[in-house]
């Protein structure tokens, strides 16, 4: 691919070995081709199913057709990431793939390594033996950081780097920094590794809480038919996070607590479950576009790392301040009518699974942002306006939410090779100044609105309910019942 208008970020001395090659898979190949160079002949794809090879081929690179699982991944990862030495770099796009052993390995071999999520194995998801703490995004999490503590340093694997986990992450720094030259705050930015001064920050911004807040407008050509699941972006993905409890970052603001809502007894102690499905959960919440609007609380790695990154302890370690952040999803319409058919038949899921690619697409906008709330100027939204229109002309193979997703893996890609030996990081602890600057090319408009919303307005008014009206932004408040 040509790069007359494209920087080369750098080079990829060793194998490059993509996991996966679903819709982010597909459109993350064109755009490492475009800002690095590596060597095709020890490039490979891998993915268990039949697939369009077309990319594949136009980018000279090998496919091979295998799925990666818990008894083969070293035989069949070790030769393909060691292949005629140098360091070498797994970009793990896959689901069903365990991806802390996976960078456990990357790191034994002196391979860098990013991922989207933290995935498990195949058939975590749907244990029924299981217990729903234990099929938390708050749980796998756990297994990272266990992973971070007992091997520090070392090669460098990014964890959850897409559009969210991931982008979000800088987005609600940038985002904070507005907020706090607004409010007329004295201060200094933190260093990049400095939790406790992103963290004080935050808490002297007065912010209760934070919505990763996202409207998809994309709308296809052609009605979606029943008996058919419709996204853009992974399916397979979206069902199984979606049947994951719905889970949040539980903020110190809060004097209420759902019935079902359960802590977790062990680990960091950033995060509450609720005993339902994140998909048939609702919350209020507010984009620029639409203005007020419901979002499915769909449990993301995000709401769990930026609730912990932005905890104050005082000197005996009790927790003294932390935001409530969660993500508040509307996703496109044809998604939105797939869930409804898919818990209306008691959540068995649709056998006609399929992502709208960016030419079954008529127009539309992903709007994916942060949404800081609670503080003296009520709520304000930083993030990413990116139309489909946009998103066709910037990277072939994407609609707009396919680039949110994979212009981030580039970034962490950039970030990665310039820290090879950073260790496991997630993405609140890397530069999100240098990330945003490899990424905004791809994002469209990135806007910061403020709002004086709060949940507790254009309510119907019809009915009792059960709120709290000293506290607009209690979780009481948000929570749809």
């Amino acid at each position: 691919m040509a790069n007359e208008k494209w920087p080369i970020y750098g080079e990829i001395s060793g194998p490059v070995v993509m996991i996966g090659f679903g819709s982010i898979g597909r459109g993350a190949l064109p755009l490492i081709e475009r800002h690095f160079t590596f060597d095709r002949k020890r490039a490979v794809v891998i993915d268990p199913r039949e697939i369009d090879r077309a990319p594949i081929d136009k980018a000279g690179i090998a496919f091979l057709q295998a799925a990666v699982t818990r008894d083969n991944y070293r035989e069949l990862l070790t030769p393909l990431l060691t292949k005629g030495g140098g360091r070498g770099f797994c970009v793990n796009l896959s689901v069903d793939t365990g991806s802390v052993d996976l960078m456990r390995l990357c790191r034994e071999l002196g391979v860098l390594y990013i991922d989207t999520v933290i995935e498990p194995w195949l058939g975590f998801y749907f244990d029924a033996e299981a217990d729903n703490a234990s099929r938390t995004n708050y749980a796998l999490r756990e297994t990272l950081l266990k992973e971070k503590r007992d091997n520090p340093g070392g090669p460098t694997a990014v964890s959850t780097c897409g559009a969210n986990p991931g982008m979000v992450s800088w987005f609600v720094k940038q985002g904070l920094l507005n907020l706090a030259r607004d409010l007329g705050l004295d201060f200094t930015e933190p260093a990049q590794h400095d939790r406790e001064g992103w963290a004080a920050l935050m808490e002297k911004a007065g912010v209760k809480g934070i919505h990763i807040a996202e409207r998809d407008t994309q709308r296809a050509a052609r009605p979606k038919p029943m008996g058919t699941f419709w996204n853009t972006w992974s399916v397979e993905g979206f069902i199984a996070e979606g049947l994951q409890p719905a889970e949040l970052g539980w903020g110190t603001h809060e004097n209420w607590m759902p019935d079902n809502a359960r802590t977790h007894k062990e680990g960091c102690g950033a995060g509450i479950f609720l005993e339902q499905p994140g998909a048939n959960t609702r919350v209020r919440t507010w984009c620029p576009t639409p203005g007020p609007q419901y979002g499915f609380l769909v449990t993301h790695n995000e709401a769990i790392s930026i609730a912990d990154f932005f905890t104050v302890r005082d000197g005996d370690g009790t927790v003294r301040y932390r935001p409530t952040c969660n993500y508040a999803y509307h996703p496109c319409n044809d998604a939105v009518l797939s869930l409804h058919e898919m818990f209306g038949a008691e959540g068995k899921a649709q056998e006609t699974q399929h992502v709208l690619e960016e030419n079954e697409l008529v127009d539309g906008v992903d709007e994916l942002g942060v949404l800081l709330y609670g503080h003296a100027k009520n709520a304000y939204w930083y993030g990413s306006h990116l139309s489909l229109q946009e998103a066709r002309k910037l990277a072939p193979y994407h609609n707009a939410t396919g680039l949110q997703v994979t212009s981030a893996v580039i970034a962490g890609m950039v970030w990665a090779l310039e820290n090879p030996v950073a260790g496991i990081v997630e993405t609140d602890e890397m530069d999100y100044r240098r990330c945003l600057e490899v990424q905004s090319a791809y994002l469209g408009p990135i806007e910061g609105h403020y709002t004086d919303w709060t949940p507790l307005d254009r309510r119907p008014g019809l009915f009792a309910e059960d709120i709290d009206t000293s506290d607009p932004w209690q979780f009481r408040n948000i929570l749809v019942r």
